[in-house]
């Protein structure tokens, strides 16, 4: 069970969690997990030349030693990366401390300080204690790509009938979404491009800017 659109009230509940930018700018925000992989991410990243954007990739550390010329094409062409563990762990399954040191090691890989926790899944007391030492970047709009059950041209709708300004939108440069992700990618940038979007990476100075906007807005 997952929800395609993530509510206010539930973003409201964490605050601290990153779940959208603020902003009235015609903007979104594309990520990737689970990759780099050979058999998709080199395909994503022509799709994403292919209109002039930037994506931010939730990668998994063992795929990146794997992978580091996938990985290296990554950072080559512009983008940003941030940590999704070294193994893919779901938090409520995992002891805190073996939890942490598996995300430090991740991060030691990835030389990244924003992370986001495998299926969104986070005791509050890791998401405490990880959150002193990175960014922990949810998402507001689920493709659904990564769920059998979900044909390939209602993952473009969930995200092209869900996302407005400032929407951080995931999709999977996985095997698992290799088929829905062919034809909805491409599909999701045409339209937004057509709506006169750009598509940009997430930053620190992204980051802080929403920090800031919110200590305003309290």
């Amino acid at each position: 069970m997952y929800l395609v659109k993530t509510p206010q009230v539930i973003q409201n509940l964490f605050p601290n969690f990153t779940w959208r930018i603020p902003t009235n700018e015609k903007v979104l925000y594309f990520t990737f997990d689970d990759g780099p992989i050979p058999e998709v991410t080199p395909w994503v990243l022509e799709q994403l030349k292919a209109f002039q954007a930037k994506a931010t990739f939730f990668c998994v550390g063992e795929n990146v030693v794997k992978h580091p010329e996938v990985f290296e094409s990554v950072i080559e062409q512009g983008h940003a990366v941030g940590n999704h563990t070294f193994n893919h762990l779901n938090g409520w399954n995992t002891d805190n401390i073996p939890y942490y040191h598996n995300v430090r090691h991740c991060a030691n890989l990835m030389k990244s300080v924003l992370f986001r926790p495998p299926y969104g899944r986070i005791k509050p007391k890791q998401a405490q204690f990880l959150q002193r030492h990175y960014r922990i970047v949810m998402w507001e709009v689920l493709s659904g790509d990564f769920d059998p059950a979900v044909s390939a041209e209602q993952c473009a709708e969930n995200v092209i009938k869900n996302a407005k300004p400032g929407s951080i939108i995931v999709f999977h440069d996985s095997l698992k979404a290799k088929n829905k992700l062919e034809y909805a990618l491409p599909a999701v940038l045409e339209h937004f491009s057509k709506e006169g979007y750009r598509f940009e990476k997430l930053e620190e100075e992204v980051l802080f800017a929403k920090e800031t906007d919110l200590a305003q807005s309290a």
